[in-house]
């Protein structure tokens, strides 16, 4: 196997290197779309109604009261 050889297939490793970093930032990015999407439709909802149940439970006890 002579230098040129090597050079070659050192070449080819660089390719083939790049090709799998590009395909690992692209995982990357879709987890992180995925953790903020799911935050955003899930955590933010359920922080929500932490506060309107409290205030929706003291308006039908209020009607019910009377007051």
């Amino acid at each position: 196997m002579g230098t040129d050889d090597i050079i070659k297939k050192l070449e080819e490793q660089e390719a083939k290197v790049d090709a799998i970093y590009r395909s690992v930032e692209k995982t990357r990015k879709y987890f992180l779309i995925t953790l903020i999407v799911s935050i955003v439709f899930i955590v933010l909802p359920l922080v929500a109604l932490a506060f309107i149940i409290p205030s929706f439970l003291n308006t039908i006890t209020g009607a019910s009261l009377g007051l």
